[in-house]
Formats: structure tokens, sequence, C-alpha cells
């Protein structure tokens, strides 16, 4: 397994409560579908497989707002054999004091990028 970035985002299909892993764009095609209105984690994840890297896909029901869904999301990925292989934690739209928390904490455990735009940086920082 290549290097790999998980991320959180929103879908029109695929498997809710599971690790997706995405090799391919055309995987990601068929696996997702179509990027819902005003979601960006389909488009983040074909910009990573461009860049060589697979992607482990966690699909939320909304992004930055499905709680139970990044958490459900954070121990399937503490859970995961090889996280050593992971390199980021991307979480589009994600600006809640909790789940910025778990995954910050997370980085810190495993060594990942924490990767967000400066509107959920903002909102972070301005909420907490």
């Amino acid at each position: 397994m290549k290097r790999s970035i998980a991320l959180f985002g929103q879908s029109e299909k695929g498997e809710k409560e599971a690790m997706l892993h995405l090799r391919s764009i055309d995987e990601c095609c068929d696996l997702l579908g179509n990027p819902p209105d005003e979601s960006v984690g389909i488009g983040i994840a074909v910009q990573t497989l461009m860049f060589q890297y697979d992607v482990i896909f966690f699909r939320v029901e909304e992004e930055g707002f499905s709680e139970a869904d990044y958490f459900n999301g954070f121990k399937l990925l503490e859970n995961c054999n090889d996280l050593s292989r992971v390199n980021a934690l991307c979480l589009p739209g994600v600006g809640d004091g909790p789940i910025i928390g778990k995954a910050l904490s997370l980085s810190a455990q495993h060594n990942l990028i924490l990767m967000m735009n400066e509107n959920d940086l903002y909102d972070y920082l301005t909420n907490s």
C-alpha cells in the first residue's frame, strides 16, 4: 500500500461507518458517485489521487456537522492495522471544537498532518 491521506467527506454513494480505500480516480467515481452541492471532500480525494497518494475515505452525512460519523471514523482509523502509511488527516468543512480536538490528539499520537482550510481554522479558534 502506498502512502495515504485519511479524508472525511460527503458522497452520494459509499458505505457508511467503513474505511473506503481508494487507489484510483475510477474507484473514487464508482464507489462515491457525484459530490453533493457545497461538498469538497471528493474534490480533495481526486486531487490526492492525482498526486499518487491513496485515499482512505470516511463517508459523513454532512461535512463539518455529523459528529457521530467523525468519531466513528476516528475509531476505525485508530484500529487500522497500517496507520503508519497514513500521512495526513483531512477534515474539510470542520470547525467544531470536539471534532478538531479529537483530530489533533489523533494527529499528534500518530504523527499525522492535520489538513483544514483557513475558514475552518478561524471557526475553530473563535469558537473554542
